[in-house]
This record gives structure tokens, sequence and C-alpha cells, in this order.
């Protein structure tokens, strides 16, 4: 057991503790079970990295490829270029082309799954053209596909700017699913997550939403592969379950309640593709292993106490889960420094590093707890405060 002394909520300090890591039977190869991806954050290059407009000279590119092989080497797919990455939020379609290529291109090398997440960030400005919309998707997955690359279909921005009914939804999604050459993953990303996305597919209500989604699918159900969900509402994911057209799948994207969804209910359950299991992918290794394995109350012992930690990381305001997901990286030695493209780390304060630390701590996260210890003090001092 390591010991820190760490701040708390009301300026006082008291004693945390970085339990020894648990011993966890990890996976190497991709579940046969369910279908899971980890949506995996960028590394920038700490001498770049800096609050203004990201390039791509600003990546680490060495250090980001080594994460997603980690990723691989527990048996994890990669979900790429996707809000986890800083997508709209640091990384433009320029750097996330990059990024996406290069992984597709170090994939089979490590027997990596990868997906790639395209939308439509390549307009400047805002825009009322669904033509213009509709091409921007065509262009990236042009451009993945044609490296061999399967893809999400990001929530677009600018198409929530600019529809005016369920019925451009269905036009733009429409005209792109039927030129698009593979399957594809659609998306379904929520307001905690983006508020410009607010009111997606046409409709503030989530369940009246569900209507336009469950139409798209139906009416190209041979080009989804089906649709990630990130709308913390377990309730609503599992009724969209319901009514999905098959071969169609859900893809949990809620890192609030993933262990009930992925387990499922006996008939149904969802698949996985989470910024959360970047977070934790040891945990999520061995407990994917123990679902293979018939193993339910296996794999919920295992990922179970994850959840507090997931919760914290994504605690509102939730676009900033991202700095979560590096700072416990940085501390575990998935990378030699805390610092994230255009400063995105100051959208956390010290204190809510401080509870992360603690969380993850008495989970047992941290291969090497005095190392973790060592990075937390050391980051600590350099703003003032003595751990």
């Amino acid at each position: 057991m390591t010991h820190l002394t760490l701040p708390d909520s009301d300026g006082t300090f008291s004693p945390a503790e970085l339990a020894a890591p648990p011993t966890l039977v990890t996976g190497s190869a991709p579940p046969t079970s369910r279908i899971v991806y980890a949506a995996a954050h960028v590394v920038a290059d700490p001498l770049r990295a800096c609050d203004a407009v990201a390039g791509v000279e600003q990546i680490d590119w060495d250090a980001t490829l080594e994460l997603r092989r980690r990723l691989w080497s527990l048996g994890l797919g990669v979900a790429e270029s996707m809000d986890t990455a800083q997508r709209g939020m640091g990384l433009d379609w320029a750097g996330a082309r990059e990024l996406a290529l290069r992984t597709l291109a170090d994939a089979p090398a490590h027997g990596g799954e990868v997906v790639v997440g395209v939308a439509t960030d390549q307009i400047e400005g805002p825009t009322n053209d669904l033509g213009l919309i509709r091409d921007a998707y065509l262009e990236q997955i042009a451009d993945i596909e044609s490296a061999g690359g399967a893809v999400v279909m990001m929530a677009s921005r600018h198409l929530a700017g600019a529809a005016r009914s369920p019925d451009d939804y269905a036009r733009v999604y429409g005209e792109v699913l039927a030129q698009a050459g593979r399957p594809v993953i659609l998306h379904w990303l929520g307001p905690m997550f983006d508020p410009a996305l607010a009111g997606y597919w046409g409709h503030d209500e989530p369940k009246a939403a569900m209507a336009t989604v469950v139409d798209i699918i139906a009416a190209h159900v041979d080009k989804v592969h089906g649709i990630k969900v990130s709308l913390l509402d377990a309730a609503l994911e599992s009724l969209l379950r319901e009514q999905i057209p098959t071969p169609a799948r859900v893809f949990t994207g809620d890192d609030f309640n993933y262990v009930d969804l992925i387990a499922g209910d006996g008939t149904r359950h969802s698949d996985a593709l989470l910024g959360a299991f970047a977070a934790v992918p040891r945990f999520a290794s061995a407990a994917f292993a123990r679902l293979d394995a018939g193993d339910v109350r296996g794999f919920r012992g295992i990922l179970e106490p994850t959840l507090p930690l997931s919760r914290l990381v994504f605690r509102a305001p939730t676009q900033y889960y991202k700095v979560g997901v590096a700072w416990l990286t940085y501390l575990d030695g998935g990378q030699d420094h805390f610092r994230m493209l255009k400063g995105f780390e100051t959208g956390r304060s010290l204190l809510h590093l401080a509870e992360l630390v603690r969380v993850a701590g008495g989970l047992g996260l941290f291969a090497d707890p005095e190392s973790a210890a060592a990075r937390v003090s050391a980051y600590f001092a350099v703003q003032g405060i003595r751990v």
C-alpha cells in the first residue's frame, strides 16, 4: 500500500492510499462474446501543445500509437479519431485523418481491430447547405475506406445546426449511407458530451428522436452495422435495443451504466464503444475474458468496481472527461507527461484530479503505485501544492 496526502474539497488535506493492483487474467485476442472498442485519446507533444489552434505537429505520434498497441495487446479494439481524441475540441479533420491513417497502417502488425470516426469538420463555419454536409461526410468516409477502414458516422454539429426537421436527418443520412462502401456504425452523442448536438435527429425528447433513428436504420439495414449510444440513460438504451432492426447492434457509450448494459437482460445486450475502457483497459480485458467463458458473475465482479471511477471521470461538465483519461494514463505510466492539445488539461481542477487519484488508487488501477504517487506529488508540487 502506497500512501499520499491529498487535498479535499473543503481545502483541507487527508490521507489517501494507492492499493496494489489486483491479479487480473487479461486476454490478448478480441473478445468473442461482444464486440468491444475502447475510444483512445491523443498524446500531445509537450513542447508544442498550447492553447492556440492545434495541428498535427502538436501530436506525439510514437506515444499516441503506443497507447493503441497497449489496447490491442489486451484484445480491445480501438475507436479512433473520436471525441476521446479531442475531435472538434483540439483535433481537426486534418489531424484526425492523419491519426486514423497511421493507426490503420499500424493495426495489422499487432492484430488490432479499428473503427474510425468520420464527421463534417472540414467545413469551416456554420452552413445551412445539407448537400455540403452530405459531401463532407462522403469525403471523410472515402478517405478512411480507401485505407481499408470501417467508420463510425459521428454526429455532426453542422447538421445539428442546419436541420429543420427529422426529414433533413433522414435525407442526409440516407444519401450518405447509400454511397458508403461498407456498413457503418451510426453515432448518437448526447448534449452532455457536446452541447452543440442538442436536439439531434430533429427532436429534443429522446424517445421521439429514437423513432427517427430506428426509421433511418430500417431503411438502410444493409448499410448500418449498428449505432453507438452515448446518452447516459440505461433505460433509453435498453428500449432502443428492443426497437432496432436486426442485425444492427447497439454499441453502448454509456460510461455510467456499461456493466448492466453489456451483461444484458438475458435476451438482449449491448456491445461496447467506450472512452471508459481506455482508462481501465486491464480491467476491461479481464472482464471480457470471464464473459467469453460464460461467467457473467465474474465479468461483473471485475468490472463493477470500475464504475465509481468512470462516473467520476465523466462527471459534468462531461465533455472534459478526456482530461481524466489522460491523467490516469499518465499516472499509470502510459505517457510521460500531462499536457493535452490546446491546453485541454486545464478543463478540470486540481481537486478533481486529486479525487481521481483517491478513487483509482482504491481500485488498484495503477500497475506501479509508487511511481504513480511520485508523479502525483511532482505534478502537484509544480502547482504549489505539497502532497
